[in-house]
């Protein structure tokens, strides 16, 4: 019997996976405890933090990852980057938020053995392109991103590009950061539009083209697809998207959102009791939460973190 209580906070939260990811997670390093889904509508959060204080630890999802933060008592500086949390952690009485989503990326990516190097291009300007432009810019050497968004978020991209050439600038670093649209990108001048004709080492998409419902839709075409040489999508429901569906038919490597979905989770882990795993337990897990998820929701439905 345990007393360490943790949830994960969201609305709607009817489909999570995290109980089912947390659960096994807390087992795999033998330290049992309770797991809850706390459904909190969002003009409600501020009401709940009583009862949020109780957990020793929770996790964020839609729609409360930047709502939650002026509630907190201190925030990781990854977190403060990005302008989100997805993992709180009660620290001596202080609610700390922590965000695992580029340590979920990266083992998305090392999983599948995709390097996060050389010439990328981030669909997006979300906070998931956010994290995964922003762990590009810290992983390479000399960063060289292009960043690809619809003319109405233009703004978004150009606030990124400033942000990362702010942390580029106190890292010392070199690098290049370029901003382009769906549309110019589809338009096949790629030198004239300043892009490279030679393509990308690697095409990340943190946009949710191709999530359920519209499932049928990808955030780019093929042609744009054989510009690269690996891809990854972060959305995990369907498994196997749109997108990375025509990357697997021009034999080009594709990456799953479900692995950085347990990432993510390991991640939460190891900031709430300092946890690490076995990259087979890891691997087993991934397997064992796509079977989960289709067996509760089907392919026909949503499922957040």
């Amino acid at each position: 019997m345990t007393n360490r209580k943790f949830a994960v906070i969201g609305h709607p939260i009817e489909h999570s996976m995290s109980p089912f990811l947390n659960e096994r997670l807390f087992d795999l390093y033998g330290a049992p405890a309770a797991y809850e889904t706390m459904d909190i509508a969002p003009g409600a959060l501020a009401g709940a933090l009583p009862k949020l204080r109780l957990l020793d630890g929770f996790n964020v999802t839609i729609p409360h990852k930047q709502a939650i933060i002026p509630l907190l008592d201190v925030l990781d500086a990854k977190a403060a980057f990005f302008g989100s949390v997805n993992t709180v952690k009660k620290e001596n009485g202080r609610l700390v938020g922590y965000t695992t989503d580029g340590a979920g990326f990266r083992y998305a990516l090392e999983h599948a053995g995709v390097a996060l190097a050389g010439h990328i291009m981030v669909l997006g300007c979300g906070g998931v392109s956010r994290v995964m432009a922003y762990e590009a810019a810290t992983v390479c050497a000399e960063p060289d991103i292009t960043l690809v968004t619809r003319e109405n978020s233009l703004w978004k991209a150009e606030a990124l590009r400033d942000d990362l050439e702010k942390d580029l600038r106190i890292r010392g670093k070199k690098g290049r950061l370029k901003i382009t649209t769906f549309d110019r990108l589809e338009q096949g001048r790629w030198a004239a539009n300043g892009l490279r004709e030679d393509g990308y080492d690697l095409l990340v998409n943190g946009t949710s083209a191709g999530m359920y419902p519209r499932s049928d839709d990808a955030p780019v075409s093929e042609t744009v697809v054989r510009h690269c040489k690996a891809v990854f999508d972060a959305v995990y429901n369907p498994h196997n998207t749109r997108l990375l569906q025509i990357a697997e038919q021009c034999g080009i490597p594709a990456v799953h959102g479900m692995d950085m979905l347990v990432g993510q989770a390991a991640a939460s882990h190891k900031i709430w009791d300092g946890a690490s795993y076995e990259d087979g337990a890891l691997v087993q897990l991934g397997k064992d939460a796509l079977a989960r998820m289709e067996q509760l929701f089907g392919q026909k439905n949503g499922a957040s973190q």
